[in-house]
């Protein structure tokens, strides 16, 4: 199929956005209503976990032993501390069965076990000073958040001789999600300000400026009423908010400075308004669409692990990239058809500076030349480089997600900081078994053995229910609850000989599921991300080099962020200054979480400095000159880009809690590493040694791509256009920024 057939669609778009304009914003202003109307209350509806593999063999044990013994897993811990007092003084116990009576007298609370009831050396503290009741809220995320935000202020405080503090993993949960959503509110109230600086920079026009928030705002509203649309279905996890702030106003900005700053070209050059939007939707608008299809395989990626926590960000990833994509390609080009040249109106940059340079992207022009007369110096420089910055990934420790992620400050944090110092083992830190059909001498054997077991503490029951034929024993392992010696213990465990089912559950466990679950499904994910950047690059540039040439150069672009990831928020460095509790390990998921979102975000600059790169070798056929054309016309644009979202993704990481503060400084530094060092450095390196051997491709696959291939500005030469003569004059336009 030829360019000119390819047109055809294109154009037919070009058509309907500048015709009616005014019609196409009416209807765009209707979905914003709409989507505020149905995405109202979706944080309400957002869940705090999603981690563990839900076809798990530890899945399947905790949801049995809720069922058979909700005692067995306690969600919610009333710490009763005795106020210097003993916690077995007659008042201090009076005073803590009366709290556990009013608890089990909850209709929505169950297996509400005290320590004054059962005397569990695990319940009281090694000083004799603070003691636990522990219970389970009965209902899912959303109702247990309920629950817990109802009886909290009832229990917390002072009681008699008493105070009373609240914490559990259902605690931990509540505080998360509020924690959250407050500085969500907090990280768009830094952000929003300080990128409308940074466009006036950019842009100079307050008019252009404000143009990429606006496609943000569509993107960010949209995906708010997407989000409560699938919450209907499934959960979603409440930290998919924070990836739909960061990347709808991040890929708004990209999508809308590429698109403004291709309109400003072509006004520049004489096109009325309407023509300038048509040449910009067949070149630049090409790229637009493109990128966000790289982005939005990236992202769906994190379809194929079984945790909602991942899967919860493909659904808000994909909807953002697309409702981002579609308002810079239909509403932007309408606003700009109406603003002709009043886009270039109110420039601010005059009130701190006279005058402008007439060329901006000369230095980048001239740093290409540099960099490819020295192109063996800089490509091994810079690999080197990015390699020793991801070094310290290689001593990663993967744990799980727990109360520490909170700040310091927060009451869930103090009490389970308070249960690990003080007491001799955690309610919910034990490894647990399940055992189903087996009668009281397997039981007594299996004890036995498991209690055998190099890394066991102490194993305690077994514990039966009336009418049951199930039963379990709780084994306490002698290091921490999810260290490596009790993901250790745990496969031994499940190594046991039994004569019955045996179901192994506990935080350690679901370690172990969840690492293997992410382990068996990466190879698939990692695989979709490659076949289809590779075949997306291949049909914007016909080349089969330039696609393994990205996708390599993408993954290098990473080692600084997950290096970081590893000397700071697992070894500790900055914790003071950062105000985050180092665990010593990372969330299992947040490394493939990371990867996906910035592979993405890294392919979204490559799309766009490849593609004038190509549209100028098409041209011209000059392979070095068209690498310098294409640094110079898009590498102000990429870096001011990768700021902006930086800017963005930063204001996320002010977060107060750990795993989205982790998020969030570290896409702002592979964003970074990848506009300043990958751009600008290894691309042009690495395609001055490979030389014109660039752009080749077998005949099969050339063929492929003049059938099925997308280039910007490829189609208008073979069109006959009359719209874009100047693409094939060699001057090129001054930039708009200076009318």
């Amino acid at each position: 199929m030829s360019d000119v057939n390819r047109e055809g669609p294109v154009r037919g778009w070009t058509r309907t956005v500048t015709a009616r304009p005014r019609l196409t914003l009416l209807l765009a202003l209707l979905f914003t209503a709409l989507a505020v109307a149905a995405g109202s209350g979706v944080a309400d509806r957002l869940a705090s976990g999603g981690w563990a593999a839900p076809d798990s063999e530890s899945s399947y044990a905790a949801d049995a032993l809720a069922r058979h013994f909700p005692g067995s897993q306690p969600n919610v811990v009333l710490l009763v501390d005795a106020r210097g007092a003993d916690v077995d003084s007659a008042a201090v116990t009076a005073q803590g069965r009366e709290l556990a009576r009013r608890l089990a007298a909850d209709p929505d609370v169950t297996g509400v076990t005290s320590y004054w009831s059962t005397h569990a050396p695990v319940l009281r503290a090694k000083d004799g000073g603070s003691a636990m009741i522990t219970a389970r809220l009965r209902g899912d995320d959303d109702a247990v958040a309920k629950e817990v935000k109802r009886i909290a202020p009832a229990y917390r405080g002072q009681h008699g001789p008493v105070d009373v503090t609240i914490g559990g993993s259902a605690a931990v949960r509540h505080e998360l999600q509020t924690t959250i959503q407050e500085d969500l509110v907090r990280a768009e109230m830094i952000a929003l300000p300080v990128t409308l600086l940074l466009l006036v920079m950019v842009f100079g026009s307050a008019v252009a400026a404000l143009l990429p928030l606006g496609v943000g705002i569509v993107a960010i509203l949209g995906t708010s009423a997407v989000l409560r649309g699938i919450t209907e279905f499934t959960d979603v996890s409440v930290f998919a908010e924070n990836l739909t702030t960061a990347l709808g106003l991040g890929l708004a900005i990209d999508y809308a400075l590429f698109i403004v700053r291709r309109f400003r070209e072509e006004l520049a050059t004489g096109l009325t308004p309407q023509a300038a939007v048509g040449v910009t939707l067949r070149t630049a608008g090409r790229t637009v669409l493109f990128s966000a299809l790289t982005v939005a395989a990236s992202l769906s990626a994190m379809l194929v692990f079984p945790q909602y926590f991942l899967r919860s960000f493909a659904y808000a990833g994909i909807a953002v990239v697309l409702l981002a994509a579609g308002a810079a390609l239909i509403v932007l080009p309408a606003a700009l058809v109406l603003l002709g040249n009043r886009v270039n109106a109110l420039d601010l940059r005059k009130i701190l500076r006279r005058g402008q340079a007439k060329d901006p992207g000369a230095g980048y022009a001239r740093f290409a030349r540099l960099v490819m007369r020295r192109a063996p110096l800089f490509a091994v420089g810079g690999v080197v480089g990015l390699l020793l910055l991801g070094l310290p990934f290689l001593q990663v420790k993967f744990g799980t997600a727990d109360d520490r992620q909170l700040p310091a400050s927060a009451e869930a944090h103090v009490v389970q900081q308070h249960i690990r110092a003080e007491f001799p083992g955690s309610p919910d830190g034990a490894i647990t078994v399940l055992a189903e059909g087996a009668d009281s001498a397997q039981l007594a054997g299996f004890d036995r053995r498991v209690e055998a077991l190099p890394g066991v503490a102490r194993v305690d029951g077994p514990f039966t229910a009336p009418g049951s034929d199930a039963a379990y024993v709780t084994v306490l392992p002698k290091g921490e609850a999810v260290d490596s010696g009790a993901q250790s213990l745990v496969k031994e465990i499940r190594a046991v000989p039994a004569d019955f089912r045996a179901s192994v559950t506990g935080q350690a466990a679901v370690l172990v599921d969840s690492k293997h679950a992410i382990a068996e499904k990466l190879p698939w994910a990692a695989g979709i991300i490659a076949v289809v950047t590779l075949l997306l690059v291949f049909l914007l540039t016909g080349s089969a080099i330039i696609p393994l040439q990205a996708v390599l150069l993408n993954a290098l672009s990473l080692t600084a962020m997950f290096g970081s990831v590893v000397w700071v928020f697992q070894d500790g460095h900055l914790a003071g200054v950062l105000g985050f509790t180092a665990t010593g390990s990372i969330e299992t998921t947040l490394p493939v979480l990371m990867f996906c979102v910035a592979f993405g975000l890294s392919m979204d600059y490559g799309v766009f400095l490849l593609s004038r790169i190509k549209e100028e070798y098409d041209r011209t056929g000059e392979h070095q000159s068209s690498i310098v054309f294409g640094l110079k016309r898009t590498g102000g644009l990429i870096t001011a880009a990768a700021v902006i979202l930086a800017v963005v993704m930063v204001a996320i990481g002010t977060s107060r809690v750990a795993n989205t503060k982790m998020l969030g400084l570290g896409i702002a530094l592979a964003v970074l590493m990848d506009a300043m060092v990958v751009r600008t450095l290894l691309v042009p390196a690495v395609m001055r040694l490979t030389g014109r051997a660039t752009w080749w491709a077998p005949p099969a696959l050339r063929r492929f791509h003049e059938r099925f291939g997308i280039s910007e500005g490829g189609g208008d030469a073979a069109s006959g256009s009359t719209e874009a003569p100047h693409l094939d004059e060699r001057r090129e336009p001054e930039p708009a920024a200076r009318h």
